[in-house]
């Protein structure tokens, strides 16, 4: 430790004119001690643990201070601290906590690994072991959503496949320019599962791919892992897949066709044909529209076959007019393909539109983990990085469920982290144990508590 304490010290005025001293010389403290929490998540569920068998080992085992289990392990808790740089781990190698998260001493074990080792961990890892990862992650979430729930007991599932941006500034391997969005980037494609009727939609898969691809690329192959394990561990479950509009292509439709036992509804561009098709829709709404001078909107369904298609499907119309104050009343014509039978608008309203949640599960990604943080040269690289942020946000997810009610329950990541990870401790290492010492007056003590409590249900 600095024994400067000049350098270490701030000096301000307090009340009554007193002198107020901080200085930085609590030694075996740390910044994190509510992190603790995630290590008893894995502790319970071996996430990390489980998908880390999915790497390879090519080391000379004589010359291994960290295993990859270690690595992968320091990786995702240090993303999930607030900590998404590999340069991060330099000041925190020796954080007490840290430490203890991957068993180790917090006083006078073993230091952690030092940010050249963690590029060389990202770098390492081959075109195989990147899908491995992939793989693993998903199995590892239909394992613990079975266990959880039980296989009987899962009546539907909703897969919703969503595409974000994640733009780049440097000479990454794979960063091209992207006309819609008007910059260099890559568009990661990401997939999330809901059981039920649960509020949560579960990440389980994250492909990242080079800023010009088709957005629909990946999609079938995402599909093609995923469905029948999902048949397997959920036999008696209805499964529908539920995609926007940059997913509509032939070959995405005609391979759900083929899966019997599947429901989709995806959204689709509109073109002179379809919007013929609502335009009947389309004159009442504007009728009701101008009546009550309020937004008014229609359903309707037909079937309708593209040139490319191999056969015609069911679209659903909503023909709407929008109203807004001092604006012009605007045609809002969207058009959705689907092999469901109900009426239109209970498909349009209470199966498609909720998809819009999954844009709030990729917000945290990138918002709470800095998913898109993929400044790596090696393309690999940066899918791994990819994956290591998901994996960082399945603990925060098994986080939220073990918050149930509490008042953090729908709380997001970041609100989560500043609420109950980012807690100041000190930590006392003796022969007989380890005790932390956490603040008192801590405002989310109550919850922290209730958490740990549903995490480790009986003592250990």
């Amino acid at each position: 430790m600095n024994k400067n304490n000049t350098s270490q010290s701030a000096l301000f005025s307090g009340p009554n004119n007193k002198p107020v001293t901080m200085t930085f010389d609590q030694p075996a403290s740390s910044s994190d001690a509510g992190a603790i929490l995630l290590g008893q998540i894995e502790r319970q569920h071996g996430l990390i643990a489980q998908v880390s068998t999915a790497l390879g080992y090519s080391r000379d085992q004589n010359k291994v201070r960290h295993s990859l289990a270690d690595l992968a392990a320091q990786r995702v808790f240090g993303i999930a601290c607030g900590y998404e740089d590999g340069v991060d781990a330099n000041d925190l190698r020796h954080d007490p906590v840290q430490k203890l998260l991957l068993n180790r001493q917090p006083a006078d074990g073993a230091e952690l690994a030092s940010q050249p080792t963690l590029s060389r961990f990202e770098n390492s890892i081959s075109d195989r072991d990147a899908v491995r990862l992939n793989t693993a992650v998903l199995d590892w979430v239909i394992a613990r959503h079975k266990k959880r729930l039980g296989r009987k007991k899962v009546k539907t599932i909703t897969i919703d496949l969503d595409s974000s941006v994640d733009e780049t500034h440097g000479s990454q391997q794979g960063t091209l320019f992207n006309g819609f969005y008007g910059s260099h980037c890559y568009l990661p494609l990401l997939g999330f599962l809901q059981f039920n009727n649960e509020g949560e939609q579960f990440v389980f898969a994250g492909m990242l791919r080079p800023g010009n691809t088709d957005s629909r690329q990946g999609a079938v192959s995402i599909l093609r892992r995923s469905l029948p394990k999902l048949r397997t561990a959920f036999p008696k479950a209805r499964i529908l897949v539920r995609l926007d509009g940059g997913f509509a292509s032939p070959r995405v439709f005609d391979y759900l066709d083929n899966q019997q036992d599947v429901d989709f509804v995806a959204g689709i561009a509109s073109n002179k044909v379809l919007a013929g098709m609502a335009e009947e829709l389309m004159e009442k709404s504007r009728t009701a529209s101008a009546d009550s001078g309020n937004s008014e909107k229609h359903y309707g369904s037909s079937t309708y076959k593209a040139g490319t298609w191999s056969k015609s499907r069911r679209v659903v119309i909503k023909a709407e007019v929008t109203r807004y104050q001092q604006r012009d009343p605007r045609d809002n014509a969207r058009f959705l393909i689907t092999n469901l039978e109900q009426n239109p608008q209970e498909i349009y309203e209470r199966v498609y539109a909720l998809r819009g949640d999954v844009e709030n599960r990729i917000k945290e990604l990138k918002a709470g983990l800095n998913s898109d943080r993929t400044s790596c040269t090696k393309f690999i690289a940066n899918q791994v990085r990819l994956t290591v942020a998901i994996l960082a946000f399945i603990l925060y997810q098994e986080l939220r469920l073990a918050a149930a009610g509490t008042r953090l329950e729908k709380a997001q990541v970041s609100t989560l982290r500043y609420r109950i990870i980012k807690l100041g401790a000190w930590i006392r290492q003796t022969t007989r144990g380890i005790r932390i010492h956490l603040p008192e007056s801590a405002p989310y003590k109550n919850e922290w508590l209730r958490i740990f409590n549903a995490i480790n249900p009986t003592p250990t």
